[in-house]
């Protein structure tokens, strides 16, 4: 995994990485490796880059929601105030459909199925992490099985995941609860030769204008993560999750 202190993304880099723009939002493809903002020891995050993603207005666009600093994918920024409170509240609701790729390690015993696992918080500061804890926060995740492999190191499982919820690290947690942690996942998975997480925030639907179509962008599978898909099945980036 790259240091995300080496991580500097120019003008030229984050507007590459737009993946959908509008008056209201911006759905931007993060690359894994860097946090999205300052955390316990501040360095180099991506809220840094926003200045270059102004398309006009006085400020730069602000997160709507959060993903953890290995994954990569899809990533919603409010470019104004009232935006940004509207969005906010979609997600809180529930109304925004998310679709995650996950490579893990093992297959899970269904081929599809819902896991509903409360989860809380252990720990303060730096080493801080989530487990399951029935009087912790409802969470729940759907998944699916779209392909598996058989390799040295064991199966490994292409999984289609889609929280309804949007805990900490839910989806990590939750795969390692169904058996199968997520590969590269240093916290919740065993040491593996693959550092970086294999997690990938593939598409995301907003029904954000009443009178038009929902708002869908999908954000290309990282490179990382290309060739364990690949034999897991999948076919080439056709841009449908």
């Amino acid at each position: 995994m790259p240091n995300p202190t080496d991580i500097i993304l120019t003008a030229e880099d984050i507007q590459a990485r737009v993946l959908y723009r509008d008056g209201l939002i911006l759905i931007i493809n993060k690359p894994p490796g860097i946090p999205v903002h300052a955390g316990f020891g501040g360095g180099v995050n991506l809220e840094q880059s926003f200045v270059h993603l102004t398309y006009g207005l006085p400020r730069p666009p602000s997160l709507a929601h959060r993903l953890d600093r290995d994954t990569s994918g899809c990533l919603v920024l409010g470019r104004h105030t009232k935006a940004l409170r509207q969005v906010g509240d979609m997600f809180v609701k529930g109304d925004v459909r998310k679709t995650y790729w996950a490579v893990v390690s093992g297959r899970p015993r269904n081929d599809e199925g819902r896991i509903k696992i409360a989860l809380s918080k252990v720990g303060q500061g730096p080493g801080w992490k989530m487990k399951a804890d029935p009087d912790g926060q409802s969470a729940t995740t759907d998944y699916k099985v779209r392909g598996s492999v058989e390799t040295p190191n064991g199966v490994r499982t292409w999984l289609e995941c889609h929280p309804h919820t949007g805990r900490t690290h839910q989806i990590r947690v939750h795969c390692l609860e169904l058996g199968c942690p997520v590969v590269g996942d240093r916290v919740y998975g065993p040491p593996h030769p693959t550092a970086t997480l294999m997690l990938h925030a593939r598409a995301v639907v907003l029904p954000l204008h009443p009178k038009r179509d929902p708002i869908r962008a999908v954000a290309p599978v990282p490179e990382h993560m290309a060739a364990d898909l690949a034999a897991c099945g999948f076919k080439g980036d056709e841009k449908k999750a």
